[in-house]
């Protein structure tokens, strides 16, 4: 459970991602030296270490803010942990069990702990927080992004861990694996950079409006931060302006009643030429349903864009957890989902591609809006609320899943949310702007669009995750065929 904990510290430091590396190599140390049942459970108590310190503010949302009883909390946290880790429990009980042949057990290692992270991103909806490549986004393997993605970068560490186990094993006599995953590395870093090129300029204006969560639909709170929120998108003249999730936390009919033409006047003010606006709001009622929305303003036509990808138990309720759910205050917790693959939202000579908040961690769905380049989004934007989870350590761990996608797409994301991070990204994953975390104000900032797929976009935007599934049982087929063939008599 330690080295599980130790593999997350990266997410936030992203220096220390051999920590990472250090800790994975460790677990294949152990492995090797137990038996199938005694593997499982050693791989299993490393996954339950790993998401408990990864996700562990997932306790203040449901406590603090959700009203449960702290007990049942943190055993909700825990529960998660162990069930998510049986994923682990797999990876460790096929690999001591198909383990041979030295030259082909990393190979064997890493395509299971690929399925494994597949698997985890995947099933019920997925839950693919902490994956491994996000502590990578400095590291010499985030060249791997633009190709592989995420859990293609996750694969060629867990490599590189076999392969320093070997090391240790055969007393520094077996170089293979380890060889195997640095010339990958290498032979990526060696290729051209950028798959992408520039497609214009635009300014950006993004707020950060720094509303505690058990005060953001407090009756008596919502004057000011409605009449904050209205100030500054009337007030900025960037080409794009961008007010975080729930930034108006009213349903329709609701700010008809509380804040009587508020929408009337920021729709009169952006029909101006030359000014746009995204703004994160719930649409929709009670009895029709409703959708965690972003609403462009703009002179163009009217703009909505639906969150697709909802949050298990805070946006909605899997089946028979209806009872779990009612023993929490969210408010807006059963939300209908939006469309897969929406058009962009146009700014200029930009076409802008929202997301709600935890899609970005989902790669392969935003990659599905670059299937035709022509028509591609040029730069992505984030609209977050991880207010929920107080001050803690998701408000990095958030940065770090948006900087991940950038590296994949290559393109740049401007990120504006509640209480932080609000920033810009350019299309090579690096913060160029940020507004510190836990403040009011307006980050504003130039962005350079790009247009053009890399190789991730390409096969992801047509086939998902699939290649690199089909991929992972190819190399566990072909470990399988070679412990055959050492064994043969």
């Amino acid at each position: 459970m330690a080295l599980g904990a130790l593999h997350t510290l990266a997410l936030v430091h992203t220096a220390w991602w051999p920590l990472t590396l250090l800790s994975m190599a460790l677990l294949v140390a152990l492995l090797d030296a137990a038996p199938p049942r005694r593997a499982a459970l050693l791989a299993w108590c490393y996954g339950v270490g790993w998401l408990c310190a990864a996700v562990w503010w997932l306790f203040i949302s449901m406590h603090r803010y959700g009203g449960l009883p702290a007990p049942l909390a943190a055993a909700a946290v825990l529960a998660l942990a162990a069930v998510l880790s049986l994923c682990m429990a797999a990876v460790g009980w096929a690999y001591v069990r198909g383990r041979r042949s030295v030259s082909w057990d990393g190979l064997l290692f890493a395509a299971l702990w690929l399925l494994a992270e597949l698997a985890r991103g995947t099933l019920f909806t997925g839950f693919p927080w902490a994956a491994t490549g996000y502590a990578l986004v400095d590291s010499p393997l985030a060249a791997l992004a633009p190709w592989t993605g995420v859990y293609g970068m996750g694969a060629v560490l867990a490599l590189a861990a076999a392969g320093l186990a070997q090391l240790a094993r055969s007393r520094g006599t077996q170089w293979t694996t380890l060889a195997a995953a640095a010339g990958l590395v290498m032979g990526v870093q060696a290729s051209p950079a950028d798959f992408t090129r520039p497609a214009g300029e635009l300014s950006v204006a993004l707020l950060q409006t720094n509303v505690k969560q058990d005060e953001k639909f407090a009756a008596e709170h919502l004057p000011e931060t409605l009449g904050w929120v209205a100030q500054q998108l009337l007030a900025r003249q960037a080409d794009l302006v961008v007010a975080p999730e729930t930034a108006v936390p009213l349903l329709p009919f609701q700010l008809k009643d509380y804040a009587p033409g508020y929408w009337a006047t920021l729709v009169e003010h952006f029909q101006a030429p030359g000014r746009a606006a995204l703004v994160g709001v719930p649409l929709g009622d009670f009895d029709g349903g409703y959708t965690n929305s972003v609403v462009g303003l703009s002179a163009g036509a009217a703009y909505r864009y639906d969150k697709f990808h909802l949050v298990p138990f805070g946006e909605f309720i899997p089946p028979l957890f209806r009872w779990f759910t009612e023993m929490m205050n969210i408010p807006l917790g059963d939300f209908s989902r939006g469309m897969l693959n929406p058009p962009s939202f146009p700014v200029g000579a930009q076409r802008v591609g929202p997301n709600i908040c935890y899609e970005d961690l989902f790669g392969e769905e935003l990659a599905r809006r670059f299937v035709d380049p022509a028509t591609a989004p040029t730069l992505l934007a984030n609209i977050s609320n991880i207010g929920w989870f107080g001050q803690s350590t998701a408000v990095d761990q958030h940065l770090q899943i948006s900087r991940l996608r950038s590296l994949e797409l290559q393109r740049p994301m401007v990120r504006a949310t509640n209480t932080g991070a609000t920033a810009v990204i350019d299309h090579q994953g690096r913060v160029t702007a940020l507004q510190p975390p836990y403040t009011r104000g307006v980050l504003l900032a130039a962005v350079q669009g790009r247009q053009g797929n890399t190789p991730f976009a390409d096969w992801a935007s047509r086939f998902g995750q699939w290649p690199l599934a089909w991929l992972a049982a190819g190399a566990g087929l072909a470990c399988a065929r070679a412990r055959r063939t050492a064994t043969a008599p």
